[in-house]
């Protein structure tokens, strides 16, 4: 006879067993390794997970509330996430016993996450986690879950959601692209970022970027996109996407999702990391062998952030080397709607820019020199460099010189005269130097 000290007091008997108590860690170990002979355990833990989730939606549905969610009781949210975890565990064990437990914990945590105890939440969402890293759930299946769970206002939630999501794609094409399974996870993607929902929006793109900037998904679709969502009925969508493309700075994330998300990343970040051979030799020939596992350890710790370090500076040297619009297909017509946009959009003048593909491929854009470009052309104005940057690259011979004019005569007004400082007055015939160069009036 078995019995648990956690949860239930109600006996668990095992044929050929005498009577000892276990806690659910203990029983899943054993379970683990004898699963026959703890079969009546499994179907008494199972009972008792299903008994305390409609237990659970009783006291939902008759609105017993408390300040940290749904369910007056809080034995009966703890019973219901330990059994989780525990059924999680020993699925891989219990293949036929426990069919149905993977698809109605996934559908429990879907209706109701946001109502759900943080508590509760979290631990439900780490067992589908499991049961998905264990491929008894396709991501296919709960990637939008994952995705809504990430727009709860629960730090650590979203957190836990975005590495597993990242990480699921990331490991389905370490050794070969499956390109049909890629297809119908960037849709579901896709489709979230074209929604209105500024939530889901910001999710999906932050996912999108993280994937590509790692080169997972480093490929014209999702490029593509990327660079579409800067059409995105919300601002704020539209900010973050310029921020990436242009490098400015890091896609907006608040919440720093992406510092956690593999080992190699968390290590401190020193440029001057130095092995030398009196290190090696101490890992392997100087002290216990603990000592020496942990030297080992470390050492690998040193080799993998020197690796690190080099691939970071090598791809540093190319500034666009994950820009998403070097694998635009109509990179004209991209600029001239952003452009457009830029014309009516009333967000501060320092969001407006729009981002600079002349290098990839010559565009005509008539409209550089509009008056709403040109007004504010100042050396006051915040980035100013970047914004005169951008009106050189956009010169060339296939735009009217008529339509550079105004923006000549501006450069020339506003920053090459007598009251200007001397830096301003260079940087305006250094920029009248470069559109000559580029198109001679």
């Amino acid at each position: 006879m078995v019995s648990m000290v956690s949860g239930s007091a109600e006996p668990l008997s095992a044929s050929g067993r005498s009577s000892e108590k276990l806690s659910l860690p203990s029983l899943q170990s054993k379970m683990k390794t004898d699963p026959e002979g703890y079969e009546t355990e499994l179907h008494l833990i199972r009972n008792q997970f299903y008994s305390a989730l409609e237990l659970f939606q009783q006291q939902a549905a008759l609105n017993f509330s408390s300040i940290s969610g749904v369910g007056a009781d809080p034995t009966v949210a703890k019973d219901l996430s330990d059994r989780a975890m525990f059924l999680a565990h020993v699925t891989p064990f219990y293949p036929k016993q426990l069919a149905e437990f993977p698809s109605d914990l996934a559908a429990f945590l879907k209706s109701s996450a946001r109502t759900l105890p943080s508590g509760l939440r979290f631990h439900a969402t780490q067992a589908v986690i499991l049961l998905v890293n264990r491929k008894i759930i396709d991501i296919k299946d709960t990637l939008s879950l994952f995705m809504e769970l990430q727009t709860l206002d629960d730090r650590n939630l979203r957190k836990l959601a975005f590495s597993h999501v990242v990480h699921s794609i990331r490991r389905m094409n370490k050794n070969h692209k499956n390109e049909a399974k890629n297809r119908s996870l960037q849709n579901i993607l896709f489709g979230l970022l074209q929604q209105d929902d500024e939530a889901k929006a910001k999710r999906s793109l932050i996912t999108l970027c993280e994937l590509h900037r790692r080169k997972v998904w480093f490929d014209e679709r999702t490029a593509n996109a990327i660079c579409m969502a800067c059409f995105h009925s919300s601002s704020r969508i539209m900010i973050a996407v310029l921020s990436f493309l242009l490098d400015y700075e890091k896609i907006e994330n608040d919440d720093e999702d992406s510092d956690d998300l593999s080992s190699e990343d968390e290590m401190t970040q020193n440029p001057h990391v130095v092995i030398s051979k009196e290190t090696v030799y101490k890992a392997h020939h100087k002290g216990t062998a603990a000592s020496k596992k942990k030297k080992k350890a470390k050492l690998q710790r040193a080799i993998r952030s020197m690796k690190r370090q080099q691939r970071l500076s090598s791809e540093s040297s190319n500034c666009s080397y994950y820009s998403p619009l070097y694998h635009l297909k109509d990179a004209q017509g991209f600029v001239e709607k952003l452009f457009s946009r830029l014309q009516t959009c009333n967000e501060r003048f320092e969001v407006n820019a729009f981002p600079d593909v002349s290098n990839l491929e010559d565009f005509t854009l008539p409209r550089v020199a509009d008056s709403t470009f040109c007004s504010n052309d100042t050396p006051h104005q915040k980035d100013i460099t970047n914004l005169l940057a951008a009106a050189v690259q956009a010169c060339h011979d296939m735009v009217p010189p008529d339509a550079v004019e105004p923006l000549f005569k501006q450069i020339v007004n506003q920053f090459v005269h007598d009251r200007s400082r001397p830096e301003a007055i260079a940087v305006g015939l250094n920029v009248i130097r470069e559109i000559c160069l580029r198109m001679p009036l």
